[in-house]
């Protein structure tokens, strides 16, 4: 029970995130209408990307100070969730772009920063499944995944701010000000929906770990 206290919690926030979601009140904006909605499920997939990602690092770096292949095994278990967390916020940011928009796709510069987010993901993946060698795939990964986390800063946060842009958050104003989201929408948004998110990748990448902790056995000498 001690173990799975943020088990609960992540289960406790997310049905508050869901409910209160779908069901609280929320303001009335042109265009966007009952699809603001979105923001509980849409902007978390991000805050959890890169947390997902940061716990990816923390792993790699752990790695390359004390080569084990435990770290090298949370590492990727970390970033393939990441990753999923990524894909999804381009699924969920689509589908509110083709009701808003009228298109899923506008080439608008965070949807590009986040493709480039993505496919530098996607080759740390490419390119470790390109070695054999366990402890060079390892050692390789873990300094790859350094970069690609440095990279993701500034694909997602910082050159999106800079330039003008059809999301909130464009030319420096935070996404998620107060003219973006109300008092009610803040009550669920923060305490909840993100944290929620993120438990449950942090939930989901344990799982993994469990299951490549059994594929590598004998490996691991446990």
């Amino acid at each position: 029970m001690k173990r799975s206290w943020w088990k609960i919690l992540c289960i406790v926030l997310l049905i508050y995130a869901l409910l209160g979601g779908l069901l609280m009140g929320v303001p009335r904006k042109a265009i966007l209408n009952e699809t603001i909605r979105n923001i509980y499920f849409h902007v978390p997939m991000w805050f959890g990307m890169m947390a997902l990602c940061g716990c990816s690092v923390y792993h790699s770096i752990r790695f390359l100070r004390n080569p084990d292949l435990l770290s090298d095994i949370k590492a990727a278990s970390y970033a393939s969730t990441g990753m999923l967390y990524g894909i999804l916020g381009i699924v969920t940011g689509a589908i509110w772009a083709n009701y808003t928009w009228g298109k899923p796709w506008s080439n608008d510069i965070k949807q590009i920063g986040a493709a480039i987010a993505l496919l530098i993901y996607a080759a740390y993946f490419v390119l470790r499944n390109s070695i054999t060698d366990i402890d060079k795939r390892a050692r390789v990964g873990a300094v790859y995944n350094i970069f690609a986390f440095v990279m993701l800063l500034p694909a997602l946060w910082i050159i999106p701010r800079m330039m003008e842009s059809l999301h909130p958050g464009g030319m420096g104003n935070p996404g998620a000000d107060p003219r973006d989201m109300d008092t009610r929408m803040r009550m669920i948004f923060w305490p909840a929906a993100v944290p929620g998110f993120i438990l449950l990748g942090i939930w989901i990448s344990t799982i993994i770990i469990r299951f490549r902790k059994i594929e590598d056995k004998n490996l691991l000498h446990v």
